[in-house]
């Protein structure tokens, strides 16, 4: 099947939010406003998009991809601690159960569509075998991390048309600095607030005593109807839905979405749980209530300790923040927890899928002025 790996050529026109000079929040971001500014971390994709006409299931039209986060070089020798969230649980990330009674990632985190979920986790089991052979009998068996979103509406979810080699290049295409955002990976089929969403992605920095650490979010998005839609408090969706009336016709499947944080800081994994928490709130300024089959669920994780498979004594030694140090953090991720949904709206596009249903991307120019008018509306007093 062929794939195409959608980015925003050189030139093209702005994009993301601060592309449009509006800056979200108080706490300055990384240098690509990007989950990938922790250091480190990597994010790569594999788009799949085949095909246009009516739904035959297990044929297609297929819009849906893989996206992975690669923690570190080496994430199954040398653990980072983790910790997760669930705000509501009509979703699933695969592999979480473990990772929060151990408090610690030991795979790359993958994203996919709700039916792919068993096909994702079987490659990223395949892929890490073939390069850590000692595990299921050396060392214990392993539960990958994949999180999904339903991408039904506009893809043959049923056909399940990913592949381990689409697996194995979304984590082998991993690279830092600038990630692609929108209907890329595992967003290409997603929709959020009845416009495309998709991925989207953001950082702040936050300085404890001297030092300056950096966290940013990763979001898998689909949650939500436009009425809801807000921008910096700005009731964009409000203002448009009356406009796109007579385009937007999904019926069903309103959720969800998966979130992903990253930290150099040092924390402990109720501290990472914590943070996590506080990622959904940045959710819920963006419209989300939760809704009865919307899933939201977080994972986070910290580069900053490792944590070996094996050595030579049974301990190790961790730095970490004292608890009183937490609340940059708690702010900075609710900033760029809403910054990335905005940046997966401004990257998304107009969309036609399966059977001719289509999703329009945000406009966002007109977003924009709406945002910067009810700005300039608040008259300091």
């Amino acid at each position: 099947m062929p794939d195409a790996d959608r980015q925003r050529p050189a030139g093209a026109a702005p994009r993301r939010l601060r592309d449009f000079g509006i800056a979200l929040g108080h706490y300055p971001t990384g240098p690509e406003n990007a989950l990938t500014d922790v250091p480190g971390v990597r994010v790569g994709h594999t788009t799949l998009i085949q095909g246009d006409g009516p739904l035959v299931p297990g044929k297609g039209p297929v819009r849906t991809g893989v996206t992975a986060i690669v923690p570190s070089d080496n994430i199954f020798d040398q653990r980072v601690i983790a910790n997760g969230f669930v705000l509501n649980g009509a979703g699933e990330v695969s592999g979480m159960t473990q990772l929060t009674e151990w408090g610690l990632l030991e795979t790359p985190i993958l994203l996919t569509n709700t039916m792919s979920v068993g096909k994702v986790s079987d490659a990223t089991i395949k892929w890490m075998t073939r390069r850590h052979p000692g595990i299921g009998t050396d060392f214990d068996v392993l539960i990958p991390i994949v999180g999904e979103c339903d991408d039904s509406f506009l893809n043959d979810a049923v056909g399940r048309h990913i592949r381990s080699e689409h697996v194995y290049r979304a984590i082998e295409s991993a690279t830092a600095g600038r990630v692609a955002e929108g209907s890329v990976g595992a967003g290409t089929g997603m929709i959020t607030c009845d416009f495309k969403g998709g991925i989207g992605t953001s950082s702040r920095r936050v300085t404890i005593d001297e030092i300056t650490y950096t966290l940013g979010t990763l979001v898998l998005t689909n949650f939500g109807v436009a009425k809801n839609l807000r921008i910096d408090g700005v009731p964009v969706g409000e203002v448009l839905e009356p406009d796109y009336r007579d385009v937007i016709k999904r019926m069903y499947s309103y959720g969800s979405i998966i979130c992903v944080v990253a930290t150099d800081a040092p924390m402990l994994p109720v501290q990472l749980g914590r943070v996590c928490k506080r990622a959904s709130l940045g959710i819920g300024r963006s419209g989300s209530y939760a809704a009865h089959g919307s899933g939201e669920i977080v994972v986070g994780f910290s580069t900053a300790n490792k944590v070996p498979r094996v050595a030579a004594r049974m301990r190790t030694q961790i730095d970490v923040l004292l608890d009183t140090a937490m609340n940059g953090f708690y702010e900075a991720v609710v900033e760029c927890t809403e910054e990335a949904i905005a940046n997966a709206l401004f990257q998304g596009g107009d969309m036609t899928g399966q059977s001719g249903h289509f999703a329009p991307g945000l406009p966002a120019a007109r977003a924009a002025e709406i945002i910067k008018r009810a700005r300039a509306a608040i008259v300091p007093t």
